[in-house]
């Protein structure tokens, strides 16, 4: 299991010069970044939102540093406005290259506490979490294997970059839901690897640990308060290594960003081979941060940068005793 260090993620930037990437849900956080990145190294970026604010300025930014992007609204459940993004690309720059189905959402269901009609009957749950983190990657997957073959040249750079969790390989507590939509994309993966590689298309999927984005609610961030988060960029670049890397055998693994710690490559072989046990004895350290003058810094600072005055209102003290407290059963108690 190969690590991949910082000044690596980029070292084959040049491949990206003009090159067309679509990424969905990229106004804000990991998306934005990555597309940002792109667009620094001479990509024209395609952005599908929802949130058209956030992917205008998306586009603003860009161009400020001088590149090119442009925004399409796109709600990832509307096949139209999928298909839409993807003929937005063809029309504007003449070919789709890199494709990241990112736009995804935490746990918004509280799965198992079951309503009850006026009848006394189990009222039908709703599945959003699963509507758009899977059946939306799927529509933006099922596209790609068009769009990216159209106006094709011989040995044109090909990706489709999923976005995985440390939830793809164990459970997040209260959290089915999401933990089954991103087990789910590893599996869509290692699935089309072996298709898309007769036809020189890369595949890969990033396996974040939290980061510090919107998608993860302000109590779970206090709840992780003093865990070092996975960062925003050292994810975009996984996802920038992942589509660019010219190795072909490197093309169907898992990125694993497990902490603040560097990239790990998994190779389609190695996914039996101790992944699970490296995933939970990683996962199980972060916990013995809990312990030490260092954990109480973190907690401590980071506290401060969520929570401001309310810290000093609060006192130190306490603040740190409550977060302290249990903190997988808070975890769990949220997500349910």
């Amino acid at each position: 299991m190969a690590h991949i260090s910082d000044d690596q993620l980029f070292e084959h930037n040049a491949r990206v010069k003009d090159k067309v990437v679509v990424i969905t849900g990229a106004a804000n956080g990991i998306g934005k970044e990555t597309a940002k990145r792109f667009a620094s190294y001479g990509a024209k970026v395609v952005i599908g939102d929802r949130d058209i604010e956030g992917g205008k300025a998306a586009v603003r930014e860009i161009e400020a540093d001088g590149g090119k992007a442009v925004f399409v609204k796109c709600d990832v459940l509307s096949w139209d406005e999928q298909t839409a993004v993807f003929d937005t690309a063809i029309s504007k720059y003449g070919s789709v290259d890199v494709v990241v189905p990112n736009a995804g959402v935490s746990e918004t269901t509280k799965f198992g506490g079951v309503t009850l009609d006026k009848n006394g009957k189990p009222v039908k749950p709703k599945f959003l979490t699963m509507d758009i983190n899977l059946t939306g990657v799927l529509y933006t997957v099922h596209l790609s294997l068009h769009y990216l073959k159209l106006n094709r040249k011989e040995n044109d750079l090909k990706s489709i970059i999923l976005i995985g969790s440390v939830a793809s390989w164990m459970p997040i507590p209260g959290g089915p839901l999401y933990t089954a939509s991103k087990h789910a994309i590893l599996g869509v993966m290692r699935s089309l690897h072996l298709i898309l590689e007769l036809q020189s298309i890369r595949i890969g999927v990033i396996h974040p640990f939290f980061a510090d984005t919107a998608i993860v609610p302000l109590p779970v961030k206090v709840v992780l308060a003093g865990i070092p988060l996975t960062p925003v960029p050292r994810v975009a670049g996984a996802i920038f290594y992942a589509a660019t890397d010219p190795d072909p055998e490197t093309s169907g693994c898992a990125w694993l960003l497990l902490d603040d710690g560097p990239v790990f490559r998994v190779k389609p072989d190695q996914f039996k081979q101790g992944v699970y046990q490296m995933i939970d004895d990683r996962a199980n350290g972060l916990l013995k941060i809990a312990k030490g003058v260092t954990h109480y810094y973190r907690v401590s600072r980071d506290l401060w940068r969520l929570l401001g005055k309310q810290v000093v209102v609060l006192g130190l003290g306490a603040a740190l005793a409550k977060v302290t407290w249990d903190r997988r059963e808070l975890l769990a108690s949220y997500i349910r």
